[in-house]
């Protein structure tokens, strides 16, 4: 037990997690209002920095254990006018995090696999639940804060404990990821049924004429 007047073993920041720590969190992106549609970059989430560098503003939520509901900052990279290692670290970080939240190897390269890392914008990320390995990283000031730089994927050890997934595993593998469903499919068109056959000599008797009814179809569809 600590000393009551000795406090050189005590914590220098209480609120910090400590490095290495596997969390599930879920990931919002603080809007930038940057946009740029030759580069898919829509819907105001990206922000521009003052030296010219986009980037998601990733806050990430804790969302279970001794560290639930704290939250951690860290930039997710786009674009750097001082090269592409930024962004390659930033789309590397998204991939993990696709692979993560979707039970998917980093290895696997099936077309489901490659469907499931594929987003059609920004906002597919929002809400985005994956396994994160703390980091310590400094800030503005040179204090040492919570970062995340990497997503925990299946065939790391903790992710079988840890992430909470949505379908029972085959043995020891990650369940395989599904697209999720189209919410609209539309109807089936089915030919009209075809005129009785008529006896030889017979004498057609015509439909009787009715009013005709109101176009009940979706106005998109007239």
């Amino acid at each position: 037990m600590a000393s009551w007047n000795d406090y050189n073993d005590a914590q220098s920041n209480p609120n910090l997690i400590p490095k290495g720590t596997v969390v599930r969190v879920r990931l919002t992106i603080r809007p930038g209002g940057f946009d740029d549609p030759s580069q898919g970059w829509t819907g105001g989430f990206a922000t521009r920095g003052s030296t010219g560098a986009v980037y998601l503003n990733g806050e990430f939520t804790v969302l279970e254990g001794p560290y639930a509901k704290r939250k951690i900052f860290t930039l997710i990279g786009l674009y750097s006018p001082k090269g592409p290692e930024w962004a390659g670290m930033g789309r590397s970080f998204l991939r993990g995090m696709l692979n993560s939240a979707r039970g998917i190897s980093d290895k696997d390269v099936s077309p489901q696999a490659q469907a499931a890392r594929r987003i059609v914008g920004f906002a597919d990320l929002e809400g985005l639940e994956f396994l994160a390995k703390i980091e310590h990283g400094t800030d503005a000031g040179g204090e040492t804060k919570n970062e995340i730089r990497m997503a925990v994927t299946p065939g790391h050890r903790d992710y079988p404990k840890t992430m909470v997934r949505t379908a029972a595993p085959v043995g020891n593998a990650p369940p395989a990821y599904a697209p999720p469903a189209q919410s609209y499919a539309p109807p089936a068109h089915t030919p009209p049924p075809a005129a009785p056959a008529m006896q030889q000599g017979a004498f057609p008797i015509p439909a009787q004429q009715t009013a005709p009814s109101a176009d009940t179809r979706p106005t998109w569809a007239r």
